[in-house]
């Protein structure tokens, strides 16, 4: 699934004349797809959970500088979210594929909205943005795999432009994916994934921030692609995993303000990579499939305008009904 969401209150900075060049995070939940990226499920209902840990106690400057944060600012935080998720797989074909789609409200404690300008405070648990794809297709051959989707995440989690205690993003993020995973060899055991993400966002308020001086400004945030995948073993005939994930982010255009002058510089682009394992492994009870369960680690590097630190996801896929183990 693509995608959970994390934010704060938006604070610009000035130094001398010049607004502090940083970035206004997107939508996509980097590190919830890593080996088999680019592999639909199997044909049927699923349900799943997803926990999602986050820490940090860096925060990078457009040149690589680190920010330093003020005396009555969050030194590090831990942001944590959960997210059950619905999902179909059709066992028919549309246009050559295998049609599904996924709905995944979320519930997070804190968000990265423009992290490069100080980190949030942590707040109690609640609902944040919702995620839905409401159109993906598969395709399966011999020695690749292949999927596109259409996604969306929905502003359905609180929002108010200056807020510290906000759990949306405030924004509609539309996202376009698609994706491979490949086999390297013929009994399909080893494999090599990579799946796109870009999104585009629709505008919302901030509140900037200068001193003892406040406005409220309109702004688009840029677009942003995404990659994520891996290589991975596949054994017990393709139920369990291991091996290597990583993704990669860059905004692509600079966030548009509109409304905010003379506070309307362009802001910089971002940029961060990861790597880390990937372990699935599946749970049966009585020779039938109960779940599959995933566990990523990742260490963040090359961080630019945007924090660095250590992602942590589990994810618990429950197949209805229960496949029979053969």
């Amino acid at each position: 699934m693509k995608r959970a969401t994390w934010i704060a209150a938006l604070v610009l900075l000035l130094a001398s004349s010049s607004v502090a060049r940083a970035q206004l995070n997107g939508g996509n939940i980097l590190g919830d797809h890593g080996v088999g990226a680019g592999t639909t499920p199997p044909a049927g209902w699923s349900l799943a959970g997803l926990y999602y840990r986050y820490f940090t106690d860096t925060v990078l400057k457009a040149d690589g500088s680190r920010v330093v944060p003020g005396p009555d600012q969050p030194r590090s935080t831990t942001m944590q979210g959960v997210a059950p998720t619905l999902g179909f797989v059709s066992r028919g074909t549309l246009l050559g594929g295998q049609y599904g789609f996924v709905v995944a409200p979320t519930f997070v404690n804190g968000a990265l909205t423009a992290p490069v300008f100080g980190l949030p405070q942590e707040v109690p648990l609640g609902i944040g943005d919702t995620y839905f794809q409401p159109f993906v297709l598969g395709w399966r051959t011999k020695r690749a795999d292949f999927k596109a989707a259409l996604g969306a995440f929905a502003p359905t989690g609180r929002y108010a432009a200056g807020a510290s205690d906000n759990l949306g993003k405030g924004m509609w993020s539309y996202e376009v994916s698609g994706g491979t995973t490949v086999f390297l060899d013929g009994a399909r055991t080893w494999s090599l994934a990579t799946a796109a993400y870009w999104e585009a966002h629709s505008a919302k308020s901030v509140q900037i921030v200068v001193g003892d001086r406040s406005t409220l400004a309109d702004v688009t945030v840029g677009q942003i692609l995404s990659l994520e995948g891996g290589l991975g073993k596949s054994f017990l005939k393709g139920a369990g995993s291991v091996g290597l994930a990583y993704y990669a982010q860059w905004k692509l255009t600079d966030d548009h303000f509109t409304n905010a002058s003379p506070f309307d510089s362009p802001l910089g682009k971002h940029r961060v990579y990861a790597l880390g394992p990937d372990v699935t492994l599946p749970i049966a009870v009585k020779q039938r499939l109960i779940a599959l369960v995933n566990v990523r680690y990742f260490w963040e590097m090359g961080a630019r305008a945007k924090s660095q630190g250590t992602p942590f996801v589990i994810t618990a896929a429950f197949p209805v009904p229960s496949p029979k183990i053969r």
